[in-house]
């Protein structure tokens, strides 16, 4: 195929030999990236014309460049989902626990242990496997077809084709509503309007037009490129989401008008456009990190990065869920790993026992584990996540996310759609002079009303709807005028004009006005005053000299950095005509005043802030707004807007990174921020004290950072947890460089595939209610970790001491894994445990330092008990002369475990106070169950099997008065406790 081919008769060939040979060599997706080409260099470089494609040359390509469809990840299967399930170090442990029980011929311990970790792997996995199904549900595709013309014999005509058919070269129509379905290049447009939000997090529509890039000029973007319609006059210049901000360089890919891409949706207008990039070449695709490039775009002087087409930062490789499960895994993995060698050495040491002595140390061991870990965890996770999915607000695709969301202590989120609506409302109309009045928005209702009646508008502009909405009450006023004309809003000139005469006009009847038409114009401030040459104020018209032009600027610029999105309104009034109306009409126009929107908050947005803060969650806006915006925004949300609360990103650049971790924790707001500033400042969260730590040793400034440090969380205290909301390609990054990535159902693919959680809405209260899961199921983890840790631990001192003390196994290996069994059982009923409201309070850690001070101080308290059990024993079996013997001791201390373990389960539950005298129903039928087999079990006819038999009466009272004892030592202990924790 040649160029010559695709061109059109009486086409000149263009100065190619300009374009740069890499350019003229690679693939649709370099041409894109190139400014410097015209509409007709592209189409001969992509060997298309006007008319498009042949069908030859669409076939050709297809197999050339592949199907325009989005790079799928495969999900895993379920054996893969199961073995992955096992990649912990607990399990690991638990696994090799049962080779070396089969090593010993403890069978049964073996067989237990293999059961419950594959009990644990399978809940794990289908639990994922679920979730991943749910998200598929949510999945939607992108445009399933696309008008595309064809050129054959007959000449070129239009047909819809699937939109995977598409190839670069082929020339295709949008209209309002369509969605973009692959990176283009537009050839020809009318009123285009485009909304990319799904790339750079901006709602705002944004105004797109064909442009001679060869020539240097932009058109009609200014400074306002990519804001779209009015969304981007006055205050908001450049502002949405600049995902890749070229700053002097020249402007970056979604700046450049004449560039739609796939992702993005026609907000107005129609446009005819050439395809330059298909597949996982588009930006969009490019975001799956399989894009080819480094994603280095050349774009005029500079270099700008593109999201959508770099690599992606990996996901660390620790989340809250990892550091808290690792830590204590790997703390019990050491107790448990220095236990049987002593059980072995202590017994050949002082009872000349040998080898025979290691089922009884493996035992031991096991005892020590909580060997229900993995299936608590996984039953607790997989039960949260299954309630919040059956009220079908949120998605948990990866179960330890959901134990990330109750650890999160910073929620960092966009502002567009989640704290605000994506709509405007009208907050002020202003006389040129800044004073309150009602003109302004007369007019500019007057003008929307018009132009949305005459000019045929696809879809009528927000702004639009917002002017009229405000000034409602006096619809019938706007009525009583005729419009005669309206020239729709034009990117290029940015104003919009409605040509209206009164109804004394149109009756013929006496006054001055008859014989005359008002033209009403709206736009850009700077636009607007363009075109005025007087200005009234209190009634009167006064010349616009240089001075109040002057004036009239600093005033716009003032209340941009109050957040405003300011319209001018000037009007003029024409002798009356027949003829059409032209843009050259708009001049010597008479300004009126300004109309200033704001964005709407979302409606549940302060209720959520507020219910956040209450669970000690700090709520952090990233975005791409004006610094007024966000700070006028974080005022209506009660959020903190004090000095220092908005950070802009020309700050951040200037940062280390250990400064902007100190300086992250006590900022409220970030604004101006590209993709790469929110992953950063996210990272920054995540890392916490301990990046400023090591900045301040490299730098010297140890003192004052690790006091700041230690302050807020101590010496040594853990990494923020930190959750990102986001649902465009532009927060992938900070997606994939917080603890636990979240997205609204309607975010983009790649977005959703990349979150941890799917919401059914962009609503902080349904994040509210996730979190408040994550602690509920993480809660109910620490209460399985505390309370059977100490009393195991307390069971293995007690059995070191006795087997030392003792001429006999103070219990079998067998009994040993009968009351693990019992154990085991009924510490299931942690995982469908509701804790009370002192646990949802706080973010939900576990800390190993602390818990292993919780379960040490338990712990001995647990082993006085069984000392004390033990000289109870002695005198009620062998000072009474109880025939029993070893038998009957083993019954003893078998029943005071399996009480001891019921009266710790209902005293020191989390959540609430034993003063209270009740326990939840999961917990109060465990406890009952616990209790039962302990009592009746040694006298039933399983004892004896069990090497148990009956106890003398004598024991039981003396049991019930250490049982009474206990149970007020844990009272105590649970009261001092609670107290360190509520005011430590």
């Amino acid at each position: 195929m040649g160029s010559a081919a695709a061109r059109t008769e009486g086409e000149a060939e263009p100065d190619t030999h300009l374009v740069p040979p890499e350019v003229r060599a690679a693939s649709g997706a370099a041409l894109r990236d190139a400014p410097g080409l015209t509409a007709l260099e592209t189409l001969r470089l992509l060997e298309s014309g006007p008319r498009g494609l042949t069908e030859a040359q669409a076939e050709e390509r297809l197999l050339r460049y592949g199907e325009n469809t989005l790079p799928e990840r495969w999900p895993a299967g379920r054996p893969w989902r199961f073995v992955r399930s096992l990649r912990d170090p607990f399990t690991t442990v638990l696994l090799c626990l049962a080779l070396v029980s089969a090593a010993v011929a403890s069978w049964g311990t073996a067989c237990v242990i293999a059961v419950l970790v594959v009990v644990s792997a399978v809940l794990r996995s289908s639990g994922e496997y679920r979730a991943e199904r749910s998200t598929a549900a949510l999945r939607e595709l992108i445009a399933t077809t696309a008008t595309v013309r064809r050129r054959g014999p007959a000449g070129g005509t239009a047909r819809e084709i699937p939109v995977d058919q598409l190839v670069p070269g082929d020339v295709i129509r949008l209209g309002p509503g369509d969605l973009v379905p692959a990176d283009l290049r537009l050839l020809r447009a009318s009123g285009l309007t485009v909304r990319q939000a799904a790339l750079t997090g901006e709602s705002a529509p944004v105004a797109k037009q064909p442009v001679d890039a060869g020539t240097g000029s932009y058109a009609g973007t200014g400074s306002y490129a990519g804001t779209g319609s009015y969304a981007g006059t006055g205050s908001y210049a450049g502002d949405g989401d600049p995902a890749n901000d070229g700053g002097p360089a020249g402007p970056s890919l979604f700046e450049r008008p004449e560039l739609c891409f796939q992702g993005s949706s026609v907000a107005s207008g129609s446009a005819t456009a050439v395809v330059l990039a298909t597949g996982a070449e588009t930006l969009f695709g490019g975001a799956y990190g399989k894009s080819r490039g480094s994603g280095a775009v050349p774009g005029g002087p500079g270099t700008h990065r593109v999201s959508g087409a770099r690599k992606l930062p990996r996901r660390p490789r620790e989340s809250a869920f990892d550091r808290s499960v690792n830590g204590i895994s790997w703390t019990l993995i050491r107790f448990m790993l220095l236990t049987p060698p002593l059980v072995l050495m202590a017994n050949a040491a002082l009872r000349g026992r040998g080898l025979e002595t290691l089922p009884f140390a493996v035992a031991v061991a096991v005892g020590l584990t909580p060997e229900m870990l993995p299936v608590i965890v996984t039953t607790a996770l997989a039960r949260g996540a299954a309630l919040l999915a059956r009220g079908g607000e949120v998605i948990v695709k990866r179960l330890p996310a959901l134990h990330d969301l109750g650890a999160i202590d910073v929620l960092c989120t966009d502002k567009t759609g989640t704290l605000t609506q994506d709509r405007p409302v009208l907050a002020c109309s202003l006389a040129p002079d800044g004073r309150p009045a009602p003109g302004p928005l007369h007019w500019a209702a007057v003008n929307s009303l018009w132009t949305l009646q005459l000019a045929e508008l696809p879809t009528p502009d927000a702004l639009d709807e917002a002017i009229l909405e405000a000034a409602e009450d006096d619809f019938d006023e706007l009525l009583a005028y005729e419009g005669i004309a309206a020239l729709p809003f034009d990117p290029v000139r940015r104003t919009s004009c409605a040509v209206i005469r009164t109804d004394a006009a149109s009756a013929g009847g006496p006054g001055p006005r008859l014989g005359v038409h008002t033209l009403v114009v709206k736009g850009a401030p700077e636009d607007v005053l363009e075109r005025c040459a007087r200005v009234r104020t209190g009634g009167e018209d006064t010349d616009l000299d240089d001075a109040a032009r002057a004036r009239l600027a600093r005033f716009v610029d003032g209340r941009t950095v109050d957040g405003l999105r300011l319209l001018a309104v000037a009007v003029a009034e024409r002798p009356a005509r027949l003829g059409p109306y032209t843009p050259a009409d708009e001049r010597g126009l008479t300004l009126v005043g300004f109309v200033g929107l704001r964005d709407a908050l979302a409606p549940t947005a302060a209720a959520a802030c507020a219910g956040l803060a209450r669970r000690g969650v700090a709520v952090k806006v990233l975005t791409g707004d004006h610094p007024g915006t966000v700070t006028h925004v974080c005022r209506e949300l009660g959020l903190d807007t004090g000095p220092g609360a908005v950070l802009t990103a020309d700050r951040i650049d200037g940062l280390t990174d250990g400064e902007l971790a100190r300086l992250a924790s006590r900022t409220t707001a970030f604004a101006r921020c590209t993709p790469e500033h929110k992953a950063r400042i996210v990272g920054a969260l995540r890392a916490g004290d301990g990046t400023a730590r090591r900045t301040a040793r490299t730098t010297g400034t140890a003192r004052t950072a690790c006091t700041a440090a230690d302050d807020r969380t101590g010496t040594g205290a853990p990494p923020r947890t930190v959750g990102f909301l986001g649902d465009g390609v532009n927060d992938l990054p900070a997606l994939h460089a917080c603890d636990v990535g979240i997205a609204p159902r309607d975010a983009v693919h790649v977005t959703r595939e990349a979150a941890d959680v799917v919401l059914a809405s962009k609503d902080l209260n349904a994040i509210d209610g996730a979190i408040v899961a994550g602690r509920r199921s993480s809660a109910n983890i620490a209460t399985y970790l505390r309370i059977t840790l100490s009393s195991n631990l307390g069971n293995v001192i007690a059995m070191l001491g006795a087997g030392l003390l003792l001429p006999f196994l103070p219990m079998l290996p067998a009994q040993v894994l009968v009351q693990n069994l019992c154990f085991d059982a009924v510490q299931l009923a942690f995982a469908f445990d509701r804790p009370g409201p002192a646990a949802l309070r706080r973010p939900a850690v576990l800390r190993p330092a602390d818990l292993l001070r919780y379960i040490t101080g338990f712990g001995l308290l647990n082993a006085a008990a069984d000392l004390a059990t033990f000289g109870v024993l002695m005198l009620a079996v062998h000072g009474s002369g109880h025939p029993g013997g070893q038998d009957a001791f083993h019954a003893g201390w078998f029943t005071e475990n399996l009480l001891t373990q019921a009266l710790v389960m209902y005293l020191l539950r989390a959540g609430r106070h034993s003063a209270e005298g009740r326990a939840p129903g999961p917990i109060r039928g465990a406890v009952c169950a616990l209790a039962v087999i302990g009592l009746l079990l040694p006298p039933s006819p399983l004892g004896p099997l069990l090497g148990m038999s009956a106890l003398p009466p004598l024991y039981y009272g003396l049991l019930a008065a250490v049982l009474v004892l206990y149970g007020a030592g844990l009272a105590w202990a649970k009261r001092r406790y609670d107290r360190r924790v509520s005011h430590p």
